[in-house]
């Protein structure tokens, strides 16, 4: 169920954004990148031990690095960051043990983030949206 509530909500939200113009400013992708990044670490900080939250800032600073060298350099960094968060989901609760996370948050998150960076891509190919 997460897979589905995950795609209708990403594809509202897609059209939502596209309509409203909001991802026509370079920054929007590398934004919604960062904030989803956090999400893994504000779960840890919530019900995990000090070690599992360094974990979570070091992976989600890898991400975050990604939106940020996306957004100076080209954003196609940032659709893979996005995407790749999304394969992220799939593998997080075989490598990092958080307790903090809800069940239903890694199919969920793994939909939402696959739209949100396939979309971008569409977007670049496209030229609707400037690389670099």
């Amino acid at each position: 169920m997460e897979y589905l509530i995950g795609a209708l909500l990403s594809l509202a939200i897609v059209g939502l954004i596209s309509s409203m113009g909001f991802d026509r400013e370079r920054s929007f992708y590398p934004t919604v990148m960062i904030v989803i990044a956090a999400y893994y670490v504000l779960f840890a900080a919530m019900a995990a031990p000090t070690r599992t939250v360094i974990i979570e800032i070091v992976a989600g600073s890898a991400f975050v690095i990604m939106a940020v060298i996306g957004y100076k350099w080209n954003l196609w960094l940032v659709a893979i960051a996005l995407a790749g968060h999304g394969v992220f989901d799939l593998f997080h609760p075989a490598i990092i043990e958080d307790p903090g996370v809800p069940r239903w948050w890694p199919g969920f998150c793994f939909v939402c983030d696959v739209v949100l960076g396939g979309w971008l891509a569409m977007r670049l190919v496209r030229r609707q949206v400037t690389t670099g």
